[in-house]
C-alpha cells in the first residue's frame, strides 16, 4: 500500500510504503523510560510477587485476576472515596473470603464494580488537577480567543456554578443539561453537576433542533445551560430560534443558564422560562463541597447516533468512569503533570468526555472550539505547535483529508514536543499511517486506538511498552478483556471475529435511561453470547495481541461466502486521490444475491466516467478479491454521516432494500441528512 503526502517543500510529493504489521514505533528500553506504566507494573509486581516482563504478561493479570488489578487500581491512583473496611487492610490485599466488594456478579452482564463504595468523580478530578496544571480553551467565539484556567480558578467556578445550581432546586439524580461547543463553561458546568450528584447530559450546538430534543425528552432535564450563537469558520451562526424551540419542546424545565459566548453578541432571554446569566450565577465565594455517591451512581448521560428511533440514552457512572478513564489516560497513555493533552471533539462525541478525564492525571487539557479546516487543513496542527502539545488526538477521516490536501506538516510547523498522536473515529488506515510516519518528528509514537460511546473509553489502543503496528490497533488495554468470538461463542487468534467484551469492565453502561428492565440493554449487547458483551464490529487479534477491525459486523459484505469488512474497501477506495470519500452498500439478502454498489464522493470538478471506475474496480480486485468489486460505482455529492461521523452503512441498506425511510433513520440524528436522499435517488436513477 502506498501513501502519498508532501514532505520538506511545498509540491515535494513522498511515496511512502507500509506493509500491514510493520513495526513502525518501538518502545524505549526500559531501563531509560520514565513512562508511568513502569512504576504501574513494578508496583504491582512487588506486592503480588510476580514478574512483568513484558506487556502482554501485564494484560494478562489484568484481565485474569481483575479483582486484584481493579483494587490495585484503587490504591495505586489514590481514589479519593470511601470503601468498605475488608478492603483497606494496611497490606493492601483483598480479602479472598470477601473479594466480591470488588466485582460482585459472575458474568459481563450482572456484574457490579465496588458496591458499596462512595466516590464523586468532579471530587477526584479536582483534587488531582493541581500544581501547574492548567485549562486552556480556545475558541473562533470568543474574545479573548484563549482562555486559561488555573487549578485554583477552576474550582472558584464549578463552587459558583454548583451553588446556583442548589439555588435552582438541583438535587443528586436530578439532570442538568447543556446546549453547549467545546468550551470551559461546559466543563465547569460538568464538574459543577457533578459535585452535587446531578446528572450531566450535553449536546453539541451544531445538533439541530429535533436531534437536541430526541436526546434531552428521554432524561427530562430540570436546568439547560445554552448558548445563543457561535462562530465557525468564517461564519457567525445565531441559534435563538433553535434554543427557543428547544426549551419549548422540553417541559420538564425550570431554568436556563444562559452563556454570552459569541463576542459581540449578547444572549435575548429565551420566553416563558427563568433566566440566568452565566457570569453571575451562584454565589462567587461559595465554598466547594461534594455530594459522595454510590460507585456505579450515575455520572452523565451519552447518546448513540440514533439512526432509527430515538437515540439510546447511555448512563454512564461517577466510580466506573474515575476509574477507567485515570488508568487509561495514566497509563496507556502516559499522561501526567507536565503533559499537555488535546483531542479534537465537540460536546456531543465521547471523546470530549475522554479529554475531560485528562484532570484526573493533572496534565494540562486544551480544549478547541471551531472548524477544524478553516482556513485549510493545518490550523489543528498550528494549534500543536503552539501549545507545545505532547498527546494530540485527531480522527482517521482528519488524517484523510490532510493527505488529500497535500499538507506539509513536517515544513509548516514546529511539533518538537509531539510524544504521541492519537486517532481514532474510524480504522486509521496503511495510507493514514504513512503520511503521519512521514510528516511526524521521529520517534513520535501513532496511536490507533477504537472503543465508543457505550464504554466512554478505548479498549483497543496502544501503551509505552508495545511497538505500533502499521495498520493495526497495537494492542488491548489493561482491564480490557477484548476477544474474537467466532458465531458459536469460540475464541479465535489469527481469524476474523465478533469483537466481545468477556469480562466487565468499569466503565460499562449503568444502564440506558427510561429502560427499567435492562431489556434494551440486554437487547443491545448482550442476546448473541450470554453473559457476555457483543460490541458490533468484526475484529481480528493476533497472537501479538495487537488486533485489526474490519468493520461494523451488521454491515459486513458477503459475497459468496467470503466476510469482508467495510473498512478494507473504503481503505482502497481513498487510497486513490481521487476519492474524497466512500460507501459500500450489499443489497444482499439470504434469499437474494443483490448486488455491491459503491458509493463516491470525488474530489471538485471530477467526473467518475469509465477510466475512474477501471481504476477503482482494479483496485479492489487487485487489494481484496475479485468477488468484492462491487456491481456499479456511483458519484455523490456527500456520504450520509450521523451527527458523530459515522458512516450511514445499515440504515442506507434498508432503504434500498425497500423499507420506508421513517422507519430506516431519523433525520435529526443526521449530520447531512439531505444526502440521504440524494444517495437513495442516485441509486434508484442508476439503477433504471
Amino acid at each position: 500500500m502506498s501513501a502519498f503526502g508532501t514532505s520538506g517543500d511545498e509540491g515535494s510529493v513522498v511515496r511512502l510504503t507500509l506493509k500491514e504489521g510493520e513495526i513502525i514505533w518501538e518502545p524505549i528500553d526500559r531501563s531509560e523510560s520514565e513512562a508511568e506504566i513502569y512504576r504501574f507494573s513494578d508496583q504491582l509486581a512487588i506486592e503480588k510477587g510476580l514478574v512483568f516482563p513484558d506487556y502482554d504478561s501485564l494484560w494478562r493479570f489484568s484481565v485474569e485476576r481483575r479483582e486484584e488489578f481493579w483494587d490495585f487500581v484503587w490504591r495505586y491512583f489514590e481514589i479519593v472515596g470511601d470503601r468498605p473496611a475488608s478492603l483497606s487492610k494496611a497490606n493492601g490485599k483483598i480479602d479472598e473470603t470477601n473479594s466480591s466488594l470488588v466485582i460482585e456478579g459472575t458474568d459481563v452482564e450482572n456484574s457490579r464494580f465496588f458496591p458499596g463504595s462512595m466516590i464523586n468523580f468532579a471530587e477526584n478530578a479536582l483534587d488531582k488537577f493541581r500544581g501547574e496544571a492548567r485549562v486552556i480553551s480556545v475558541s473562533e467565539s470568543t474574545q479573548p480567543s484563549e482562555r486559561v484556567l488555573n487549578p485554583k480558578d477552576l474550582r472558584t467556578q464549578v463552587a459558583r456554578v454548583a451553588d446556583g445550581l442548589r439555588s435552582l432546586g438541583v438535587e443528586q439524580g436530578d439532570r442538568v443539561a447543556a446546549y453547549l461547543p467545546n468550551s470551559q463553561e461546559a466543563l465547569v458546568g460538568l464538574l459543577a453537576s457533578a459535585s452535587i450528584g446531578a446528572i450531566w447530559s450535553c449536546c453539541s450546538v451544531d445538533f439541530g433542533v429535533s436531534a437536541v430534543v430526541d436526546r434531552f425528552i428521554q432524561i427530562e432535564p430540570k436546568v439547560l445551560i445554552a448558548i445563543s450563537a457561535y462562530q465557525y469558520g468564517n461564519k457567525k451562526i445565531d441559534r435563538t430560534q433553535a434554543l427557543a424551540d428547544i426549551v419549548t419542546s422540553l417541559p420538564s424545565l425550570q431554568a436556563v443558564v444562559m452563556v454570552d459566548y459569541l463576542a459581540g453578541f449578547e444572549s435575548a432571554p429565551v420566553d416563558g422560562i427563568d433566566n440566568y446569566a452565566w457570569d453571575s450565577f451562584g454565589n462567587p465565594n461559595a465554598p466547594l463541597s461534594f455530594t459522595r455517591v454510590e460507585f456505579s451512581s450515575p455520572l452523565w448521560i451519552l447518546y448513540s447516533s440514533g439512526t432509527t428511533g430515538l437515540p439510546k440514552a447511555i448512563v454512564h457512572s461517577h466510580g466506573g468512569i474515575t476509574l477507567e478513564l485515570i488508568k487509561n489516560l495514566a497509563v496507556q497513555h502516559d499522561l501526567g503533570p507536565q503533559k499537555r493533552f488535546f483531542w479534537y471533539a465537540t460536546t456531543g462525541w465521547m471523546m470530549w468526555n475522554y479529554l475531560v478525564g485528562g484532570l484526573l492525571v493533572s496534565c494540562d487539557i486544551v480544549l478547541f472550539d471551531g472548524n477544524p479546516s478553516y482556513p485549510d487543513m493545518g490550523v489543528l496542527w498550528e494549534l500543536a505547535e503552539k501549545y507545545g502539545i505532547t498527546t494530540f488526538g485527531i480522527s482517521a477521516p482528519f488524517v484523510s483529508g490532510c493527505i488529500k490536501s497535500n499538507l506539509a506538516v513536517s515544513s509548516k510547523f514546529d511539533l518538537s514536543k509531539l510524544e504521541a498522536v492519537g486517532s481514532t473515529g474510524a480504522p486509521l488506515s496503511l495510507d493514514g499511517f504513512a503520511w503521519l510516519l512521514d510528516q511526524l518528528p521521529s520517534g513520535t509514537q501513532i496511536v490507533s486506538a477504537s472503543g465508543g460511546t457505550d464504554v466512554c473509553t478505548a479498549f483497543l489502543a496502544s501503551s509505552p511498552m508495545t511497538p505500533t503496528y502499521a495498520g493495526k490497533l497495537s494492542a488491548r488495554t489493561l482491564g480490557s478483556d477484548i476477544r474474537a468470538y467466532s458465531s458459536d461463542g469460540v475464541p479465535l487468534i489469527g481469524e476474523v471475529g465478533e469483537l466481545v467484551l468477556a469480562g466487565p469492565l468499569p466503565s460499562m453502561p449503568k444502564m440506558f435511561w427510561a429502560d427499567p428492565t435492562g431489556s434494551k440493554l440486554h437487547a443491545a449487547y448482550f442476546d448473541t453470547y450470554p453473559g457476555v458483551w457483543r460490541h458490533g464490529d468484526w475484529i481480528r487479534i493476533d497472537q501479538d495481541g495487537s488486533s485489526v477491525i474490519f468493520g461494523r459486523s451488521d454491515s459486513t459484505l458477503n459475497r459468496d461466502g467470503v466476510r469482508m469488512g467495510t473498512s478494507e474497501f473504503y481503505r482502497v477506495l481513498e487510497a486513490n486521490p481521487l476519492v474524497l470519500d466512500s460507501l459500500v452498500i450489499d443489497t444482499s439478502s439470504l434469499d437474494s444475491p443483490g448486488e455491491l454498489v459503491g458509493f463516491v464522493v470525488l474530489v471538485e470538478s471530477k467526473v467518475l466516467d469509465d477510466e475512474l471506475v477501471g481504476e477503482l474496480k482494479a483496485a479492489i480486485r487487485r487489494e481484496l478479491s475479485p468477488r468484492h468489486v462491487p456491481n456499479r460505482f456511483i458519484q455523490v455529492k456527500e456520504i450520509p454521516r450521523t451527527l458523530n461521523g459515522k458512516k450511514l452503512e445499515v440504515p442506507i441498506r434498508r432503504l434500498l432494500l425497500g423499507e420506508e425511510l421513517s422507519k430506516v433513520a431519523s433525520m435529526g440524528s443526521l449530520a447531512n441528512p439531505d444526502s440521504l436522499m440524494e444517495v437513495y435517488e442516485a441509486a434508484k436513477s442508476a439503477k433504471s
